[in-house]
């Protein structure tokens, strides 16, 4: 009994290490040549608010280190990501450049979909713990913030998928906020008047 007890960290260990290495190939299996797009609903329940803002856009990745962030309705924005520098353009407002270094958890978020539009499994692996789990119907990939800072603001991401298609990235706040994002074919998904974090997960998980 004491030795198998004694086996019980090195199996853990083990099982821990195949889990990730899981978690980077099924990312690395998202790999598109740039430039990668793809239409996305993003749907915000944030506290303050009495219903979810839902907008509707493009996401490209356009090489590297470069993401830019489309938004149609409900009001036209670009948002483009160089690097540590964002550049954000509101209508037809003069655009506004700022550091991403002052926002390590939107750094890391931007990031993420970086990773996974490109299917950099290591630049994901840097910044988060990859726990993966589903079949290759239906699988989801957990990300666990590694920065403590990031980890203040952000509890959990999820990201749902099929094959080598991304569906759903999900993100819980520590205040309580939540933000699903569409992704893929579900990016033009027609949603119910008022949605649901409960309805939007039956949706991302393919139920």
């Amino acid at each position: 009994m004491y030795l198998l007890l004694a086996m019980l960290p090195a199996l853990a260990a083990e099982s821990n290490h195949a889990d990730a290495a899981r978690a980077m190939d099924l990312v690395r299996a998202l790999a598109r040549p740039a430039p990668a797009r793809t239409a996305y609903t993003e749907v915000r329940f944030v506290g303050m608010l009495d219903r979810a803002l839902v907008l509707r856009g493009e996401m490209a990745w356009l090489g590297g280190s470069r993401l830019r962030r489309s938004v149609v309705t409900p009001y036209p924005e670009i948002t483009t990501i160089d690097g540590d520098t964002a550049t954000l353009q509101r209508g037809q407002h003069a655009p506004q450049k700022f550091s991403l270094e002052r926002a390590p958890e939107l750094k890391d978020l931007l990031g993420s979909f970086i990773a996974l539009l490109s299917g950099d499994a290591t630049a994901l692996a840097r910044n988060f713990t990859l726990h993966a789990y589903g079949n290759q119907t239906a699988w989801t990939l957990d990300l666990t913030p590694r920065d403590a800072a990031v980890a203040r603001r952000i509890r959990d991401v999820s990201v749902d998928g099929s094959g080598k298609t991304l569906r759903c990235m999900r993100v819980d706040e520590t205040d309580g906020d939540t933000t699903f994002t569409l992704l893929g074919p579900l990016g033009n998904a027609r949603l119910p008047a008022t949605p649901t974090p409960a309805g939007l997960a039956t949706l991302c998980a393919g139920m």
